[in-house]
Formats: structure tokens, sequence, C-alpha cells
């Protein structure tokens, strides 16, 4: 039997992320982007497992990914805004989440956390 597809792995991915088991797409997540490390869409899903998997550090450096090849991703900023802060580096998660609710001046979460990280900040 051969190794799954980048897309499998990343289909599979998703699939345990939507269930709710944050360790095991993490597993999957991880085997896709050993296959298809530029992909956006992988390294965000990826970050977004590490989250959830209470992996801060490792989601960081996934959405930080995403954000260097798409400035403008609002939600890859809010969540590395939220990593930061997660991580205790609230001056550091200042700008993502800036930018994040600018980018969403709608989204009351955005605001929400970067006002905190500009409270908690030193």
């Amino acid at each position: 039997m051969s190794d799954p597809s980048a897309y499998e792995s990343y289909r599979s991915g998703l699939s345990l992320l939507e269930r709710g088991d944050h360790h095991a797409a993490v597993v999957a997540l991880m085997r896709a982007r050993e296959v298809e490390p530029d992909a956006a869409m992988v390294r965000e899903s990826l970050g977004r497992a590490l989250f959830g998997a209470h992996r801060y550090r490792e989601a960081a450096v996934e959405f930080q990914a995403v954000v260097d090849g798409a400035p403008t991703n609002d939600y890859a900023l809010f969540c590395l805004g939220r990593c930061l802060q997660l991580l205790g580096a609230h001056d550091d998660a200042r700008r993502p989440l800036a930018l994040a609710a600018c980018l969403r001046p709608e989204r009351d979460d955005y605001r929400a956390y970067r006002d905190a990280a500009r409270r908690l900040a030193s």
C-alpha cells in the first residue's frame, strides 16, 4: 500500500479537525505539509489543529507561514495573534491582531482580542 497523497492526508486531517480530534488531525496534516510545504490551506489547517491541541508555539509558526504568503489573510493574522497571546507575548500579538481587526472591522472578536493585547502589553 502506498503512502497517502497530500490531498488524502489533507482531507483526512480536515475530517479529524471537524470532529474535534486535534491530535490526530495534526498527524495527518503534518503528512500533507511534508508533501506540500507551500500550500497555505494545509498550513492554516495544521495551525488550527495545533492550536486545538494547545501547541501554540508550533501553531504560531504555521500561521506565520500563511501570513508571510498572504499578508492580508485576516484569519491567519488573528490566529497568529491569539497564539502569541496564549504564549504570553502580548507585545508581539498586538500587530497581527490590530491588522486582523483593521481588515475585518465588523468582527467583534478580533477587536476584543486586539484590545486585550493592548491592555496586557508591557
